[in-house]
């Protein structure tokens, strides 16, 4: 992963935790139910996540409660527009811009001496059953301080109140209690420290629970997309629930996003031919056996990639070329059928998003598109990171140089 950090695609817009960052950030651990890392400095992102606290922990998702229980650590306004690199729900994103856009102000004068933790709360205590996903309905971000800040204000404020009465400046026990809060926390008169709870109602989404599901509710019954094929089986013969259910390979799922206007492909486009290009490059790039000449130079020089694509055999070569070949027969015989030159993977590959989503919903589409034919390096690592990164290191040497080249080049 070392080439992908120097390029600066491997999470490199997180932030270093150090001092006593670490120790708000494990009194904010401590709060929210979990054990404190001994880690003395590492890296967080957007919703306080951190690589080297999952890997101390041995678990991705060590911010959640179960699957049900997600939650987050603000500990600095430089939090704010940060990309959150494993998000258990496609739109926990949504919900820390609207973290920072109702209470900027209130994080950053929080945050310079305590921190905050955030529950996303979906009223449901625990998940049973996949369905249980079918319940989402509102999100409550609710917030809670380091030190319960908040309440010591509220604390300081009666004791001034009392200081004020009749002949209480003259107690020795209120002066007391005053320097004894005011040492603590400071002066919190004039401080923001309240934080008003923020309703986010769902759309459609993504969530990791049981393994991954797509819940896609732009319809009258909702469409379900689970990516675990134990989990799909467990379901399909529950009954009720008015949904569709499908599993991620399932070839009618592509039929029925497209009948429900969810996807569609205009192999004519010239957006389409320039993502056609990225993908046709990258199976060749599954063909490539040689030592002549590096992946990168046939991929980037046209004449490498005729001569490479000739010495393939037939089926490889029209698999390859299935949109060249589709698009050349078309303008003699306009009958046609796409689905007769360009395989399935390919051909999934080719679509996008339909234009009538709004677009929360075209990324979900596109992070569902890109995990069932992952093809198209570009969008991948734009829309599902993790995959990305997982076949990365799969690739062989000179690919990967390609693929860092190809990105960056779009960024």
């Amino acid at each position: 992963m070392q080439r992908l950090k120097e390029a600066d695609l491997y999470k490199g817009e997180l932030i270093p935790i150090s001092g006593k960052l670490v120790e708000r950030y494990n009194k904010c651990l401590t709060k929210l139910g979990f054990t404190e890392t001994k880690l003395t400095s590492f890296f967080i992102d957007g919703i306080g996540w951190s690589p080297e606290v999952a890997e101390e922990k041995g678990e991705i998702h060590y911010l959640n409660h179960g699957d049900a229980n997600p939650h987050c650590i603000v500990i600095t306004p430089l939090q704010k527009g940060l990309p959150i690199y494993n998000p258990f729900h496609s739109f926990d994103k949504e919900l820390m811009k609207l973290v920072f856009k109702k209470h900027q102000q209130q994080i950053e004068n929080i945050t310079r001496d305590s921190a905050i933790c955030v529950d996303f709360d979906q009223d449901i205590d625990v998940f049973y059953e996949p369905l249980d996903v079918l319940k989402y309905k509102n999100i409550t971000v609710k917030f809670r301080l380091v030190d319960d800040l908040d309440k010591a204000k509220e604390e300081q404020l009666q004791l001034i109140e009392l200081f004020r009465k009749d002949n209480n400046f003259i107690d020795e026990t209120i002066h007391q209690q005053l320097l004894d809060s005011a040492n603590t926390y400071g002066d919190l008169r004039e401080r923001e420290v309240r934080l008003e709870n923020i309703i986010y109602e769902t759309e459609s989404f993504y969530t990791e629970a049981f393994g991954g599901i797509y819940v896609l509710k732009s319809f009258l019954s909702p469409i379900l997309v689970f990516e675990d094929m134990e989990v799909y089986r467990e379901v399909i013969n529950d009954t009720s629930n008015d949904v569709f259910m499908y599993h991620i390979s399932h070839e009618e799922l592509i039929e029925r996003l497209t009948s429900h206007l969810m996807i569609e492909c205009d192999v004519d486009s010239e957006i389409t031919l320039q993502r056609y290009d990225r993908i046709k490059k990258f199976v060749l790039s599954e063909y490539i056996d040689s030592e002549t000449h590096s992946v990168k130079d046939v991929l980037n020089d046209s004449m490498l990639f005729k001569g490479y694509l000739n010495k393939i055999d037939i089926t490889a070569r029209k698999r390859v070329m299935g949109l060249d070949r589709y698009l050349e027969k078309k303008k003699s015989d306009p009958k046609t059928k796409v689905s007769d030159f360009v395989d399935r993977d390919i051909l999934v590959a080719l679509h996008s998003p339909h234009s009538s989503l709004g677009p929360n919903e075209q990324d979900l589409v596109w992070k569902l598109l890109v995990s069932i034919s992952p093809k198209d390096v570009l969008f991948l690592y734009w829309y599902d990171k993790e995959i990305f990164y997982n076949l990365y290191q799969t690739w062989n040497s000179s690919l990967k140089d390609w693929v860092i080249e190809t990105i960056k080049k779009n960024i």
